[in-house]
């Protein structure tokens, strides 16, 4: 009699299998779409996530990696820059942009580098310098403006002249993109970790992966994370969100240089700061712009984190490569989608977790410090192609060795 029993209980339970299986067969294609939802999200919530899935899935699908080695992930970005002299920069053009004070005056004869003598951020220059000094047996007699300001110089509304400038917003400025000083040295002072910038960016991207190798995914904060100073008031919903939802995001201004009291840290006192590596322990962190665009966004890839992007209207050069979805979760500027975001990401695990390593990999791949000079290299050589006169050196300028 128990066996009987055992046997009953068997074929009912293969019964019900073989039941499913026919409704599947039955159902068709709803069956496989109900299949497909749960591979990203549970019960209740299959459907509430399917509009970021369809759009991870479609910017995966579209999305197509760029060669290593030529830099030619932003060749397209150096085309763009350089498109309103397509027929060429004369003297004149030139003398009015060098007349103003847009930036530091360069020029290359022979092979070695002039600068007229004053610059306004000494750091930012060498910087850029250095750089320049790395490729300048290649590069061809030329001269140029190289802005270091945070901000970029030549409004859309007025006619274009050409100024390097390491940011822009698309659309709104004629400037000319290069890779910014910060690669090198200089950048903004968190005190006391970083007094004098955020450091070389080949030390760091080393730095940076040995903390990640501590913090594998299964072992990170489900959370998001955010540390930085109040640069404006467009960074408050997520630290208000953190107040209200601590097991969401933790999120905290820290000072800056303008601190005077609490009140310039949404009345709280303001949280210590903490190093780029210290990052890695959290899932999910947020970038947001700065004055301009954000020195630390190219560092919070490498803790192998998901990178969630404030905003699109802010470039470097290295921005119009990486895309939406499929290396990082855009979010819109006012911060309305984010807790939705957060929440998302929370119960769609393995899917971000994807998104992060396609973000860290893309970084660890294509910006790398040959790209660097790669992409100096590149932008100036089609820069001088364009000068429609032969530049005379300026004897008053000192050569930087």
């Amino acid at each position: 009699m128990y066996l009987v029993k055992i046997l009953v209980a068997c074929l009912v339970v293969i019964t019900a299998v073989n039941s499913k299986d026919t409704d599947c067969d039955r159902e068709g294609k709803e069956c496989q779409e109900e299949h497909e939802k749960s591979k990203y999200s549970k019960g209740e919530n299959q459907g509430r996530w399917k509009k970021y899935v369809v759009k991870i899935e479609k910017a995966v699908e579209d999305y197509k990696d760029c060669t290593q080695g030529d830099c030619s992930c932003h060749r397209s970005v150096i085309e763009e820059d350089l498109a309103p002299w397509k027929d060429g920069i004369t003297e004149e053009i030139f003398d009015k942009t060098k007349s103003k004070n847009y930036g530091s005056h360069y020029q290359i004869i022979n092979h070695k580098l002039y600068r007229e003598d004053s610059c306004m951020f000494p750091a930012r220059c060498s910087g850029n310098e250095h750089f320049i000094l790395e490729v300048i047996k290649k590069l061809p007699n030329m001269e140029f403006v190289i802005n270091s300001r945070d901000w970029p110089q030549i409004s859309s509304y007025q006619p274009p002249l050409p100024v390097f400038s390491f940011s822009k917003v698309r659309g709104q400025s004629h400037d000319i993109m290069y890779p910014a000083w910060t690669f090198w040295e200089g950048g903004p002072a968190v005190w006391p970790i970083y007094p004098t910038g955020l450091g070389r960016w080949d030390q760091q991207r080393e730095i940076i992966s040995r903390a990640a190798k501590s913090w594998p995914w299964e072992k990170k904060k489900n959370k998001g994370f955010f540390r930085g100073s109040r640069t404006s008031s467009e960074r408050d919903p997520l630290i208000l969100l953190s107040r209200s939802n601590p097991d969401l995001v933790d999120a905290e201004y820290t000072k800056n240089q303008a601190w005077k009291s609490d009140a310039d840290t949404l009345h709280r006192p303001p949280a210590k700061e903490i190093r780029l590596e210290d990052h890695c322990d959290y899932k999910y962190l947020f970038n947001f712009r700065g004055v301009a665009a954000s020195f630390r966004f190219k560092h919070l890839f490498l803790c192998d984190s998901v990178v969630f992007h404030v905003g699109s209207a802010w470039l470097e050069f290295f921005y119009p490569a990486m895309k939406p979805w499929v290396h990082y979760i855009p979010v819109k500027e006012d911060l309305s989608d984010v807790r939705d975001l957060l929440e998302f990401a929370k119960e769609n695990d393995d899917v971000v977790h994807e998104i992060g390593k396609r973000g860290r990999q893309f970084i660890w791949d294509h910006l790398r410090m040959e790209d660097v000079s790669c992409y100096w290299e590149t932008l100036l050589k089609k820069y001088a192609k364009l000068l429609k006169f032969k530049p005379k050196r300026n004897k008053n300028y000192k050569q930087i060795n």
